[in-house]
């Protein structure tokens, strides 16, 4: 099971990837949106912003998370560890449940083109 230090590194790693992105990734993680992402087997939530193409996380809080954000995601820690390090297919696990994603119509319209 992943701690919550290897699965902030990975948000780190996402965010680094984000930044680092081309052409339609770039435009699609430019948003201005908050976001969490709670996972689920520690029972922990990240909470921050997405912010020209950077997820900055704000704070780490002990269960769900206590507001809406714009772009909510959940899943397990070692699931997080998997889809940034490559192991593991965004749109098979979202399709299979292994990680859920929810926000806004117009935001999956663009957050599309992350996939």
């Amino acid at each position: 099971m992943a701690t919550i230090e290897e699965c902030r590194a990975a948000l780190e790693k996402l965010s680094d990837n984000l930044q680092t992105a081309e052409g339609d990734v770039r435009t699609a993680a430019a948003l201005d949106r908050s976001v969490s992402c709670h996972i689920t087997d520690l029972d922990v939530t990240f909470v921050g912003r997405l912010v020209d193409g950077r997820i900055e996380v704000a704070d780490t809080l002990q269960g769900p998370p206590p507001e809406k954000a714009q772009i909510r995601l959940a899943m397990a820690g070692d699931d997080l560890v998997a889809l940034v390090n490559g192991e593991l297919n965004f749109a098979k696990a979202w399709g299979s449940g292994r990680v859920k994603l929810e926000a806004g119509l117009k935001d999956l319209f663009s957050l599309r083109k992350l996939l």
